[in-house]
């Protein structure tokens, strides 16, 4: 099943609220092979970045540039989006690691971030 993700249904799936929602949109959301296991789902999705994010003013006053750790943060909802399933009862849930994040330039107003997951394990 491929499906998309509209503003609405993101803030059903998240608990997160402005300012610290970081997912724009769902372009592509793939279950994976098992309907018991969450391993293999893969989800692309959209953060557009813009003048008004509440970080800029601190990050920098005259260059502006999007934290690392919430790029981050944001590749961690959507990741979490790939994750829930409609209709799973609420539940806390973490991800235990992060491998080789590379910053190859810095984000900036203007930028979208295109965050790519999959669901490689689960414990």
């Amino acid at each position: 099943m491929d499906a998309k993700l509209n503003a609405r249904d993101i803030l059903k799936a998240l608990p997160h609220r402005y300012p610290f929602l970081l997912v724009d949109r769902v372009i592509s959301l793939e279950v994976g092979p098992d309907p018991k296991s969450r391993v293999g789902s893969k989800i692309v999705a959209l953060k557009n970045v813009t003048f008004n994010e509440p970080f800029f003013p601190g990050h920098f006053p005259d260059l502006p540039i999007m934290p690392g750790v919430l790029q981050v943060e944001a590749m961690a909802q959507a990741s979490c989006l790939a994750y829930i399933r409609p209709g799973d009862p609420e539940f806390d849930f973490f991800i235990g690691s992060i491998q080789d994040a590379k910053f190859r330039r810095p984000v900036v107003p203007g930028d979208t971030l295109m965050l790519y997951a999959e669901i490689l394990k689960d414990r």
